[in-house]
């Protein structure tokens, strides 16, 4: 399912000393089935951007095209597009309320007036995909859960609605180094097996270069460098420019060539960079 923007303008509070213009005319396509993410410093304007796909946002000016459809028009049901595109937000797991895992994830099937048993089959499948046992956690309080446990919940109850786009804000922030591994991992699985559009809104250069398979850099609401990681990456003066930075294992294979070893410049993970120096280590060895 393909997301169009067209000259996309959000002013908050126009017409007021307090005004301030958080999306500057952006443009962008987004394909069917694309791992997106989302980048920039807090105030860039890509969280007010994602709010703007579903629909949770009206544009000051500009078009929002989501699967063919216009969602700025006002014949619009914002509630079918909100079916269409999940957004997971920052902290999610501060909006679980309910007495039990399973009745939780259950809530937005049940909101869509399906029937028991579909309910039930969604609910096991979400939280199949996001690594929860069904049988484990499914009468356990989500508040007896550890905060990575919490954020797969509210993500399984997004996913549970069925979108063919699913947004998530910050997904890894406030977690430990392992639950954030965990919650990257079960994404990536999400995106494989279920071919879904995935937008990820992060500021951390060192998650979206484990995932993304494209990256949007937003500086005070435009968009100002979209591309593969290798190229976005290699853009180190500009993202240095805006407050952002390349991931902290590409400043050490620089370093590396600097020093005279003859590694790549486009290595952007910790197993990227291992698998480079063993090579070039194992090529001096034959020498």
């Amino acid at each position: 399912m393909s997301i169009k923007i067209e000259n996309l303008i959000h002013t908050y509070m126009p017409n007021t000393p307090f005004e301030k213009k958080a999306l500057d005319d952006v443009s962008l396509e987004i394909n069917d089935g694309e791992f997106v993410a989302l980048i920039g410093h807090t105030g860039s304007g890509k969280s007010t951007l994602v709010q703007h796909i579903n629909g949770l946002l009206k544009p000051t000016s500009g078009k929002i095209i989501v699967d063919n459809v216009d969602i700025t028009s006002k014949e619009v049901k914002l509630s079918l597009v909100r079916r269409k595109v999940g957004l997971v937000f920052q902290y999610p797991e501060y909006q679980l309320f309910e007495e039990t895992v399973e009745k939780d994830i259950a809530f937005g099937p049940k909101n869509l007036k399906l029937d028991e048993k579909e309910v039930e089959t969604r609910v096991k499948r979400a939280m199949k995909m996001v690594g929860l046992d069904y049988e484990t956690y499914r009468n356990k309080s989500p508040f007896e859960l550890s905060g990575g446990q919490k954020r797969r919940v509210a993500i399984a109850g997004v996913v549970a609605m069925e979108p063919k786009v699913l947004i998530l804000d910050e997904p890894t922030a406030g977690l430990d180094p392992r639950g954030r591994e965990e919650i990257l991992g079960q994404i990536i699985a999400l995106h494989k097996e279920y071919k879904m559009t995935i937008i990820l809104v992060s500021h951390s250069m060192e998650d979206v270069a484990k995932v993304a398979e494209r990256i949007i850099v937003m500086h005070k609401g435009k968009n100002i460098l979209d591309g593969k990681p290798n190229e976005v990456f290699k853009h180190v003066d500009i993202l240095e420019e805006v407050g952002l930075a390349a991931p902290q294992i590409t400043y050490l294979m620089l370093k590396l060539r600097e020093a005279g070893m003859n590694v790549s410049e486009e290595v952007f993970t910790i197993e990227q960079a291992k698998r480079e120096i063993l090579k070039v280590l194992r090529g001096a060895k034959n020498d």
